[in-house]
């Protein structure tokens, strides 16, 4: 499937044999790197099980928090027996995935690395550390500022009202408030492979930085669980700081700003 190319007379790009594999082999590989990360997940499912109350805990501090700023109880409700249980299920899952995810994603890498050459591999480390360590940035500021900001406003706008708040409903808005910011916070790794190859470069979104504000509000203003400016501006702040550490990436990598470098250099 792969065949063996030259190195390139700059030496940038130095390029190596890379090992045949046919079809069957490439499935054999996917099988493995498969087993190998559920056996992972699993492990760290296992680990997380025996803690999931203390983990849950730290999830649902920030509207007790709220609850209690408010004079409210400080007490979830369910209402279904088996909820808890399949609640605690899903909670030890998704900790379990995020603590055996440096595992999982170099089981990815162990499978694309065949076909890659010297000078792309030289990615990895910086791809796997980066991509972690924005998602739990992302994680971390939507825990500390956003949600607790989102969940104020919301329990003081209607304290008038005694709340019934299910731990399923409420799980459901942490998830999606916790992990859309981890997402929004890998920005910059999209724009970096959009940029090495080429589809998008620092003069475009430079270009396009004012309609880019204007789309980044329209997100907020979709993904905050408030109406109100503020939470919608706290969503939006670091989606712009993003889109502009973005465009110094893209400016770095870009195809065109590599080769003039290069070119200067020589």
């Amino acid at each position: 499937m792969f065949e063996s190319q030259a190195a390139d007379s700059g030496g940038e790009n130095e390029k190596e044999p890379m090992t045949t594999m046919g079809f069957l082999d490439h499935l054999e590989e996917l099988r493995r790197r498969i087993v190998y990360s559920i056996a992972a997940v699993a492990v760290g499912f296992i680990a997380c099980w025996w803690k999931v109350e203390r983990i849950y805990d730290v999830m649902q501090r920030p509207i007790m928090d709220a609850l209690k700023a408010n004079g409210l109880a400080e007490k979830l409700v369910y209402l279904n027996p088996t909820e808890p249980f399949n609640l605690y299920l899903k909670i030890a899952a998704l900790a379990g995935l995020f603590l055996t995810s440096p595992f999982v994603l170099y089981q990815v890498w162990m499978f694309i690395s065949p076909g890659l050459y010297r000078n792309e591999k030289r990615y990895v480390v910086p791809f796997m550390v980066s991509t972690i360590a924005l998602f739990t940035s992302g994680g971390y500021f939507g825990y500390k500022i956003v949600y607790p900001a989102a969940l104020n406003f919301l329990i003081a706008f209607g304290k008038q009202f005694q709340p019934m708040i299910t731990i399923g409903e409420y799980t459901s808005l942490f998830l999606s408030i916790i992990l859309g910011m981890g997402l929004i916070f890998e920005m910059p790794i999209l724009v970096f492979f959009l940029a090495l190859m080429g589809i998008v470069s620092a003069g475009f979104m430079w270009k396009n930085f004012r309609y880019s504000i204007l789309v980044i509000f329209i997100i907020a203003a979709i993904v905050t669980p408030t109406t109100d400016i503020l939470n919608m501006c706290i969503f939006a702040a670091p989606m712009i700081a993003l889109y502009a550490v973005s465009i110094g990436v893209a400016w770095l990598v870009h195809p065109k700003q590599r080769k003039a470098r290069k070119e200067k250099q020589a």
